[in-house]
């Protein structure tokens, strides 16, 4: 048998706040985790937006896979606000989602706005007149 080889070792990185929330809206709106699951992790009108979405599970299984995180990247257009896009796959379907973290007074991260395959939900966004 041959000898293993030893792994390099990655020191821990901690997860950055837009992966943390993807992966927390990913499991609300594939109906993995309840829409309550994301009290006090948003601002404004987004958690109630959010629950009008969340039924409909728009990230649910299809043929049995089960929706996982490909990607997630995040920038910071300006100090207190990450601007995060993320693609989602269920089997050979793959999905976009995009969203705005903003940081409060608290040093705590809130989800402000997602947007899922032309699904906008946004926080404090003006009613339609």
């Amino acid at each position: 048998m041959p000898p293993q080889r030893s792994r390099r070792l990655q020191p821990h990185r901690p997860q950055r706040p837009h992966q943390w929330f993807a992966e927390r809206l990913l499991a609300v709106l594939s109906g993995q985790r309840p829409v309550h699951w994301m009290l006090g992790h948003t601002i404004g009108e987004a958690y109630d937006q959010l629950a009008e979405l969340a039924p409909s599970t728009p990230l649910r299984a299809t043929q049995g896979s089960r929706p996982v995180l490909r990607h997630c990247r995040g920038a910071q257009p300006a100090t207190g606000v990450v601007e995060a896009f993320a693609s989602i796959a269920a089997g050979d379907r793959v999905r976009a989602m995009a969203f705005r973290l903003e940081q409060g007074a608290d040093q705590r991260w809130r989800c402000a706005a997602v947007e899922l395959g032309g699904e906008r939900l946004t926080a404090g966004a003006p009613s339609p007149r």
